[in-house]
């Protein structure tokens, strides 16, 4: 009894079993053996890849790719010209003046009339004839320089007697008279300073005339 129900069941399975298709199905022939022959029989009369050879659906592709090539060239020759606004033409380089500029002066006068204003900036012109220099001041500088170079003492160290009254008004009074401590201390040094004091120009006895001071000429003379 259990052999025959095996047996049923193989019978079932193999009635179920796909049968395999011909491998040359699909291709045009019945068998492969048809396609292969008929394949050498195509190479023999004109070699893979000649007209002979070639199929219709060959043929198709060839020319959709044809079609596909011609379209992308299309679309690049498309590409390359300008979308935008043409670019506007350079009307003057950088760094020069539109005097200088041939185009743009044409534009707006003629040879002619630039000439004849070139002619009236040339009579425009002004020129400045030199001067003899001024003359130089007198001065005794020299003499500052060497009493500041042969002194070691400091502004306000005295070095000298003093004993006049009232001597720091009259020596405000007088040392407004001199423009400047340099030309106060030039007369202080001619009329008999230090040791004398005209005007009461050096009230605390130091040597040094309304404040005058002799550190910068001692800084020089160091360097």
């Amino acid at each position: 009894m259990r052999l025959t129900v095996a047996l049923i069941s193989l019978a079932a399975l193999a009635a179920c079993e796909t049968p395999v298709p011909d491998s040359g199905s699909g291709v045009g022939f019945g068998s492969y053996a048809d396609y292969q022959a008929n394949r050498e029989a195509q190479l023999i009369a004109g070699g893979e890849g000649s007209g002979a050879g070639r199929t219709a659906s060959n043929l198709d592709t060839q020319a959709i790719s044809a079609e596909a090539s011609a379209a992308i060239d299309a679309a690049e020759a498309g590409s390359a010209a300008p979308t935008g606004p043409a670019p506007s033409a350079v009307t003057n380089a950088v760094g020069i003046s539109s005097e200088n500029d041939f185009s743009a002066v044409s534009s707006e006068r003629s040879i002619e009339e630039d000439a004849a204003l070139v002619a009236a900036n040339k009579e425009a012109y002004v020129t400045i004839q030199p001067t003899a220099l001024p003359s130089r001041p007198n001065s005794d500088a020299g003499i500052i320089v060497e009493f500041a170079l042969s002194t070691t003492n400091s502004v306000g160290q005295a070095l000298y007697s003093r004993l006049i009254p009232g001597a720091e008004s009259r020596a405000a009074r007088n040392c407004a008279k001199y423009p400047s401590p340099d030309l106060a201390q030039e007369y202080f040094l001619k009329h008999g300073g230090p040791e004398k004091n005209p005007q009461g120009l050096d009230p605390d006895g130091d040597g040094f005339a309304c404040s005058w001071d002799p550190a910068p000429f001692r800084l020089a003379a160091k360097r």
